[in-house]
């Protein structure tokens, strides 16, 4: 029994293991910054309900704290606000080099602000309840904003704008390297307008509710006593709380700012080291800032696609020499390079490592076709694995054809034929990626899911038959016999992304899937038939089993030999994908 139980509790350890690796402190502030939001996306939610009427926001503010202060929820939420807190601290000592880019020294400008300016609104309420029982609530917030400290209206509206701004950028660097961000960009945009704004319109019409309730004698005895709003002495006392916080926090940042003139002291007192780039470009850096910092602070092209934050490996180095005296990966930067199946120790993330001596690298990815600014928008174009259904389709018999035709002649068949196949591709939803001689290869998946990219791909496959009839017509009076091809389909995990040099880079797919279309193709020589498709692309597609015969081949380069499906006449693909009957269950 334990010799059957053993291998399987073994690949979860594995999985727990990798998990772990892949966690270091960005992650456990990206998660503590997603509590942060979700709370003040509740916060503004119940602000916009005040632009129905204060009942609503009383009935709102009721389910609010009813939800927020349940114990397990206030632990995690004030965790978080801790742990937030304290990493953003961090991040202000352990940053080095703030030129990545304009909106990253703004957003940590903008974190550190915001205990500055809720701390008072946080202790007059939280506190006020904890110690002495008030029940501030709307109508005395608003009291306190629009009449008692119309001034504070203003530090309201700035913490409301300062908070959202600063979750908003969090999340756009979250969710930019997405494969859905550029399309639901707009919508994103359009809610993280929306929402601020009817939350301070909310509170507007809540503080015009609030001045016109305040001309009534009955509502200022009960709104205003001194068990909702707390005596004079009470008050004094939160607000020396408050500005006790405040002065604490204040000396908090002081001393790092201390910190971090005293550390750039001692490491230009503890020497400074040579970073050589390969190409003949040397720099001299204190020691303790990682690669890419020194890059940055030298004006040196470095390619970083997520801003050095380790969740991308486009910073990439090859180390020249001896890799022993480097530390050690961190666990963040190990999990990175295993993702990316890079074991060799000469390869490192330029914005982890922190070489202690003289060091000589070159960059595996060049800066000026890969840069920060470059593709942030557009995870794909930089390298991205997900699932595509890759298409071969090859012309049959070229080279008898050139061989009796001028050159022209032959160019001029041969793009009418790459024509045919590209106008299926497009109109079934691919995309036309690679021509190679009288061969293309079309990706199906990119703007849609695996299910329907495999439909696509066999409905192009059936109408790339049709096409290619229309041509063989077409071409009749100068064609000894009609053109004919073989069409290869597979789905599978790809990686794309823009490969080649300079000018001359082209976006592309790599992997097993496409190799293994590649082989596909080939067959339909010796099967005699016009395409074979894997029967992972049936069973995706949804085709009864029994709709195309199987049959089991060997692929070159694979051990396992697979199921595919024989098609020896295309145009029936498009019977098969349309019929609602062949559609499995």
């Amino acid at each position: 029994m334990n010799h059957m139980t053993f291998p399987l509790t073994s690949p979860s350890r594995e999985h727990l293991q990798e998990m772990v690796r892949g966690v270091g402190l960005r992650q456990v502030r990206l998660v503590s910054g997603s509590i942060l939001f979700a709370y003040l996306l509740s916060h503004f939610v119940n602000h916009a309900l005040g632009n129905i009427s204060m009942e609503a926001l009383a009935t709102g503010v009721y389910y609010h704290t009813a939800f927020w202060r349940f114990l397990p929820v206030a632990i995690v939420f004030y965790g978080a606000c801790l742990v937030h807190t304290v990493l953003g601290i961090w991040a202000l000592y352990q940053r080095r080099q703030f030129s990545w880019k304009a909106i990253e020294p703004l957003q940590l400008v903008l974190g550190l602000s915001i205990p500055l300016l809720i701390v008072t609104h946080v202790v007059g309420i939280r506190l006020g309840q904890a110690l002495y029982g008030h029940e501030k609530l709307y109508p005395q917030e608003l009291y306190l904003f629009f009449i008692a400290s119309p001034h504070r209206i203003w530090t309201m509206l700035a913490v409301l704008v300062i908070a959202w701004v600063h979750g908003c950028i969090g999340l756009y660097f979250w969710l930019r390297m997405r494969s859905f961000f550029k399309r639901a960009a707009p919508f994103l945009l359009a809610v993280a307008v929306l929402i601020p704004t009817l939350a301070m319109l909310g509170v507007y019409q809540g503080g015009r509710t609030t001045m016109s309730d305040y001309e009534d004698a009955d509502w200022r005895h009960e709104a205003l006593s001194a068990e909702k709003l707390g005596t004079v002495a009470q008050q004094t006392t939160l607000e020396r709380v408050a500005s006790g916080i405040t002065i604490g926090y204040l000396g908090l940042l002081g001393l790092v700012v201390v910190a971090r003139v005293a550390r750039t002291l001692l490491e230009r007192r503890g020497g400074m080291i040579a970073l050589s780039y390969g190409n003949g470009r040397t720099v001299r850096v204190p020691k303790g800032l990682s690669v890419l910092e020194a890059s940055l602070r030298n004006n040196v092209p470095h390619a970083s696609v997520c801003g050095g934050r380790a969740r991308c490996s486009t910073c990439r180095i090859r180390i020249i020499g001896d890799t022993a005296s480097l530390p050690e990966p961190s666990p963040r930067e190990a999990f990175v390079l295993h993702r990316v199946g890079s074991a060799d120790p000469s390869i490192r993330l330029a914005c982890q490592l922190r070489p202690n001596a003289d060091l000589s690298f070159f960059q595996l990815f060049l800066p000026h076709t890969m840069s920060a600014t470059g593709h942030a928008g557009s995870p794909a174009r930089i390298g991205q694995e997900r699932y595509l259904v890759s298409m071969f389709v090859d012309m049959r018999g070229s080279t008898r054809l050139a061989e009796r035709r001028l050159p022209f002649d032959t160019v001029f068949i041969v793009n009418r034929f790459l024509g045919a196949v590209s106008q299926a591709v497009l109109e079934c939803g691919g995309r036309p990626n690679q021509f190679v001689g009288d061969g293309m290869l079309a990706l199906f998946g990119l703007a849609t899911n695996r299910h329907e990219a495999c439909r696509q791909a066999l409905r192009a496959a059936a109408m790339i038959a049709a096409n290619v009839d229309e041509l063989n017509q077409f071409l009749s009076h100068d064609l000894h016999e009609p053109i004919r091809f073989g069409i290869g389909i597979h789905g599978g995990e790809v990686i794309v992304g823009d490969i080649g040099y300079r000018d001359h880079m082209v976006f592309t797919a790599l992997g097993d899937a496409v190799n293994v279309a590649a082989r596909l193709q080939d067959m339909t020589k010796s099967l005699a038939c016009e395409a074979v498709i894997s029967d992972e692309v049936r069973a995706t597609a949804g085709l009864a089993d029994d709709a195309l015969p199987a049959q089991e081949v060997a692929i070159r380069g694979r051990n396992e030999p697979m199921i595919v499906r024989t098609v020896e006449a295309t145009r029936v693909l498009s019977a098969l994908v349309n019929d609602e009957h062949a559609v499995a269950a």
